[in-house]
């Protein structure tokens, strides 16, 4: 797919963030495994996943991942990336702390490197070449492969890659920010354009909208069928037009809902691979299908355009 050391495998991420909450252990495994049978390659996590849930602290997925990798023996074929930044403040970036956050999720992920290491948020009180050096260090300590920048935006982004040029130090080579059918501010045209110029690989967190775009929630009753409902309720109303694109697209093409919107993901600018998490193999299956399905341009005009 790319030079980039933390890309291989088929064009999809498999997002991490449900392993330890709303799929257990063994449902992680199973989920896991058929991924690897598929060809996937690339899973993302984070070393806040899942503090949200009473109980939990942060670390439960790359725990679970962890021991997955080490059951399996299939380390070196994979492309791990995890995130730090969130479980605290701009403390987190001090380069002592960045090093103190990586060897715990090392040790939580049972390797003794990674294949991309996040700065999870951008802190805009902080110079961003303290931000962009700090991180650079983590590469130049041999643990980590490559590093990249989520909830960055242009300017910050475009400022860390020029302190990194001009500092001789490794760069940012990624960036992970919200982007899919129906929210796409966060990755606006001034951004698509610094990422393709620079070769930047963007790869998008709620690639389906946390569930909206597999069809499944069409009114206010449908959210309880998930944890994750009550963040579209807004989009139970707004996001019409675009099930209707959609509900037409698969009634011509026999795709998924989940297929169709991961398949226009991938035919955006500066994108690789959307990321994507499933809680069960049943759901993995659309996920899959989507990195097979070739959307036609009539197709990815009314999309984008819904």
């Amino acid at each position: 797919m790319s030079a980039n050391p933390a890309i291989s495998g088929i064009p999809l991420v498999l997002g991490g963030n449900v392993f330890g909450w709303t799929a257990d252990r063994d449902t992680s495994f199973a989920v896991l495994d058929a991924f690897y049978e598929a060809g996937g390659r690339m899973i993302d996590t984070a070393d806040v996943y899942s503090a949200w849930v009473p109980g939990h602290k942060g670390g439960e997925s790359e725990t679970v991942l962890g021991e997955w990798l080490e059951s399996r023996g299939v380390r070196a074929d994979m492309r791990i990336h995890t995130k730090t930044g969130m479980l605290g403040a701009a403390e987190l970036y001090a380069p002592e702390r960045i090093a103190q956050s990586l060897d715990r999720s090392l040790e939580r992920l049972r390797t003794d490197y990674l294949d991309l290491y996040y700065a999870h948020r951008d802190y805009a009180e902080l110079a961003i070449d303290e931000i962009a050096s700090a991180f650079a260090a983590t590469v130049a300590s041999g643990k980590v492969r490559a590093i990249g920048a989520s909830n960055f935006d242009a300017a910050r982004l475009g400022a860390a890659l020029q302190a990194a040029k001009a500092g001789g130090y490794a760069a940012f080579q990624v960036l992970q920010n919200e982007y899919n059918l129906v929210s796409r501010a966060a990755y606006p045209t001034d951004l698509q354009a610094l990422c393709t110029s620079s070769g930047i690989a963007m790869l998008p967190f709620f690639g389906l909208a946390s569930g909206y775009l597999t069809g499944k929630y069409r009114s206010a009753d449908d959210l309880a069928q998930s944890v994750r409902g009550t963040r579209m309720t807004e989009l139970v109303t707004k996001g019409v037009p675009m099930l209707a694109a959609m509900d037409a697209i698969a009634a011509e093409s026999g795709a998924s809902h989940a297929a169709i919107a991961l398949a226009w993901l991938r035919n955006q600018p500066g994108i690789p691979a959307p990321i994507a998490s499933a809680t069960r193999v049943e759901q993995l299956a659309q996920l899959i299908e989507s990195t097979r399905l070739e959307l036609r341009a009539d197709q990815l005009a009314v999309l984008t355009a819904a």
